[in-house]
């Protein structure tokens, strides 16, 4: 049976999503944390982990979802709840993933040449992590949406 973990309507592999998702963004506050108390060592491997292992999750699982659920009704549908969030979900969550493997390249990398190199880490970093987390709160309300029959009412 492919019962969700939450008794939504949601499989396993969704709430699983959720779940890795929502510890992402601990670990990201964690690795800030890490940060402010200079341990730069451990919060570049912290983050780092974190931002790979969602491009993974991103890869295999979120743009084939997207792909089949969402992108065949844009624009006709974007009026409606289920495909508005899902793709403002999408379109911001692209935005804090590049902006998020960027940083890690520009901060953690030698790769890209010098004048492409930021130069203020805490002000671009936290804006990153503002992102991130206005990602994950628009992809629970996207899941709330999609599993959740009694949320239609109120998205």
């Amino acid at each position: 049976m492919n019962e969700s973990f939450f008794g939504t309507a949601a499989p396993r592999y969704a709430d699983l999503v959720l779940l890795l998702e929502i510890a992402m963004g601990l670990g990201l506050l964690i690795g800030a944390v890490l940060a402010r108390k200079k341990r730069f060592r451990l919060h570049a491997w912290c983050q780092s982990t974190i931002v790979i292992l969602n491009l993974v999750i991103i890869v295999l699982i979120m743009v084939p979802s997207f792909h089949a659920y969402v992108s065949p009704k844009i624009p006709l549908k974007l009026g409606k709840s289920y495909y508005a969030l899902a793709t403002s979900h999408a379109a911001l969550g692209i935005v804090s993933e590049v902006a998020a493997l960027y940083t890690l390249l520009a901060a953690g990398t030698n790769v890209l040449p010098q004048k492409l190199r930021m130069t203020s880490y805490k002000v671009w970093m936290r804006g990153v992590l503002v992102l991130w987390w206005l990602t994950l709160l628009l992809g629970l309300a996207t899941y709330a949406r999609w599993y959740i029959p009694q949320m239609y009412e109120l998205i």
